[in-house]
């Protein structure tokens, strides 16, 4: 089978080693491989990393295991090309053998070029997608605390999201507020809404009648307290984000025009694609 890299490296990546098969052009036109283990840590990666180099290995390759890969990924994507391997892709490659150790399987199918890489986006792009998805992950635990406020409001009795749009409004946070500081007349609780809300009181009335007791308070005072710290974050979160996203201001004002697309939506896409879509042949391509 013809050799379409000559100098390559396959990269066996676990958490805390790294096993690398270098293959190279041996005698009689053969094929020399030579292999080697190092930890994970910086400093053994950059020790990998001038290896390689002395070597004069020109490409690399490694399975995406878990977030392993991404530190030897990085500290060889400064000096050669590196490709990442998806496992599914690499399990339908015909011809495996169960004797052969994964880092020189993998050498030997990129050498001949039997190998597609997954796009890793380049480093301002992935800085992006780190940012916007942490959002994501705010945003989740601000969905599962407020669950957790319902939960324990309907333990009381306490109908209050029954009536009101969420629990994150004025008026909404107003109630928890005094019934908190041990305010219990249903009246008094109804007559602190807001706006359109005001039209609702009788209802309101019912829902803030239940058993609402001094151990009720203290969970609903710490929710609140999470929630809060949980806000202050997004909203801190959504500032870098704004300033991350300067370059590629022109792309996300177009994704906008898209009916159903607003800011964070279209830094996501930014985020996730790199703003080429090019990249990606199918949408199975966009998983990550």
């Amino acid at each position: 089978m013809e050799v379409m890299f000559d100098r390559v490296a396959g990269l066996d990546v676990g958490k805390d080693s790294v096993t690398v098969c270098v293959r190279t052009p041996g005698p009689r036109g053969g094929r020399r491989s030579v292999t080697r283990t190092f930890k994970t840590m910086f400093g053994s990666l950059r020790v990998m990393r001038d290896w390689l180099v002395e070597t004069g290995v020109t490409i690399a390759a490694m399975e995406s295991t878990s977030t392993y890969w991404k530190p030897p990924f990085y500290c060889l994507e400064e000096v050669m090309e590196v490709w990442l391997l998806n496992a599914a892709h690499m399990k339908a490659v015909p011809g495996r053998k169960s004797d052969v150790r994964d880092a020189e399987w993998i050498a030997q199918l990129l050498e001949h070029g039997l190998l597609a890489p997954s796009f890793v986006p380049p480093p301002e792009i992935r800085r992006l997608r780190m940012l916007t998805r942490y959002r994501d992950q705010l945003m989740g635990d601000r969905v599962r605390e407020i669950v957790r406020l319902e939960l324990m409001l309907e333990d009381a009795s306490i109908k209050l999201s029954s009536v009101v749009s969420s629990l994150k409004t004025v008026s909404a946070r107003a109630m928890l507020t005094a019934m908190i500081d041990g305010e219990s007349d249903p009246l008094r609780l109804a007559d602190m809404a807001k706006g359109k809300l005001r039209r609702k009181i009788p209802d309101l009335a019912q829902a803030l009648t239940g058993h609402f007791d001094a151990n009720h308070a203290r969970l609903a005072r710490s929710m609140l307290r999470r929630l809060d710290l949980v806000e202050q974050a997004l909203a801190e979160l959504d500032a870098v984000i704004v300033d991350a996203c300067r370059p590629w201001q022109r792309q996300i004002e177009l994704l906008q025009t898209i009916p159903g697309v607003g800011p964070k939506v279209a830094q996501v896409i930014i985020a996730e694609t790199g703003g080429d879509m090019s990249r990606f042949p199918t949408a199975a391509h966009l998983a990550a």
